[in-house]
């Protein structure tokens, strides 16, 4: 790869020297939150060797994805205004990553938790929900609209169980004005000290908004000059883009929420299923990173947005891969779905032709 230094026992011994931090100690997990690496791609074709490319991995939070901060921030809020109190029960309706966050953080806490969940939840994140203690409840896929989504039944379920039980809080992150202020106060943060040169454009994806407003938000005041670009998946409602059922778990909502503010991009992208699991497997091979669904969908706007001009570009991975093992890195039940992949040429070759949603389309959202 241009530009990479040749790996040898003397200068890699040098690199680990040079590069190693102390590592923090935490009084217990959620103190432990927001502590990931970033790397930097190299070898998905030539926007690597042009364009300074680099992924924050999310992935290595305690319970392996950024959902984490905004449980930990959201929980101690609650807790701060008497919202929770001692003994009460953490209610949520999540699809998984911010669920499994929840649970983990109540269980440091001492708090009970209950998860509203439906079949496309995949087994992998129910068993990891069960571990941490939570108590799941399903919603029937008979309950889901035209297009497929039962989040709207999900939330009506999580609303209701939050008037039934004693002491329950219902946290309601799709509608939860505070939502983006933990991505002001971790995510913003992390990137801005992790950087002595700030990246050109950051690309996260939008599913509640809580990234890319709490994101957007930060940076508007203090460094103007980075571009935002938000990233969903093909079928969502967010970004305006027609509706129809997708396979996608972590991007996508039935209606777009109300912190999302399209006016703060540059640009956003509709990444179909397959580019999305295509690429998740690209980076596996390529660049030994096994990550969720999202972060294919993220990358592949990635390489859209890099073009010719050289830039320094961060895609934030929002989750790991090893809760898709039975879904996107299972070449059965791709082909129950009738998902196949695209071969390496063929995928960087979509993911560099992605358009950007019509700004046109985006501001009308907002409207």
């Amino acid at each position: 790869v241009a530009g990479s230094i040749p790996v040898t026992s003397t200068n890699f011994m040098r690199s680990r020297s040079r590069t190693a931090a102390p590592i923090s100690l935490s009084r217990d997990v959620t103190d432990a939150v927001g502590q990931v690496p970033i790397v930097r791609l190299n070898r998905l074709g030539a926007p690597c060797r042009t364009h300074e490319l680099y992924l924050k991995l999310e992935s290595c939070n305690p319970g392996g994805s950024i959902k984490e901060k905004n449980a930990v921030y959201l929980i101690r809020r609650a807790i701060a205004s008497g919202i929770l109190r001692p003994g009460g029960t953490i209610i949520e309706s999540s699809s998984g990553n911010f669920g499994i966050g929840l649970a983990m953080v109540g269980a440091a806490l001492g708090y009970k938790v209950v998860i509203v969940v439906d079949p496309q939840t995949p087994p992998p994140l129910r068993r990891m929900l069960l571990a941490y203690g939570a108590r799941l409840v399903n919603v029937a896929e008979s309950e889901a609209d035209a297009y497929g989504s039962v989040q709207g039944a999900r939330m009506k379920k999580a609303e209701a169980l939050a008037r039934e039980i004693p002491g329950g809080w219902y946290v309601c992150q799709h509608l939860n004005p505070a939502n983006p202020d933990a991505h002001a106060e971790y995510t913003a943060r992390e990137i801005e000290a992790a950087f002595k040169v700030l990246p050109d454009v950051i690309i996260a994806g939008v599913s509640t908004a809580g990234q890319v407003t709490g994101l957007t938000r930060y940076f508007a005041k203090r460094h103007p000059q980075v571009k935002f670009v938000a990233v969903d998946v093909a079928g969502s409602a967010i970004l305006g883009t027609p509706r129809h059922p997708y396979k996608m778990t972590g991007l996508g909502l039935c209606f777009s929420p109300p912190v999302f503010d399209p006016s703060s991009l540059t640009a956003a992208y509709s990444v179909t299923d397959q580019i999305a699991f295509s690429m998740c497997h690209l980076l596996a091979r390529k660049e030994g990173l096994l990550l969720g669904a999202s972060t294919g969908a993220i990358v592949a706007a990635g390489l859209a947005v890099a073009g010719k001009k050289s830039k320094k570009i961060l895609m934030i991975n929002p989750d790991r891969g090893d809760r898709y093992l039975e879904t996107v890195y299972n070449h059965e039940w791709l082909k129950a779905q009738d998902i196949k992949l695209l071969e390496e040429k063929a995928l960087l070759k979509a993911s560099m032709s992605l358009k950007p949603v019509s700004r046109a389309l985006l501001l009308r959202k907002s409207a």
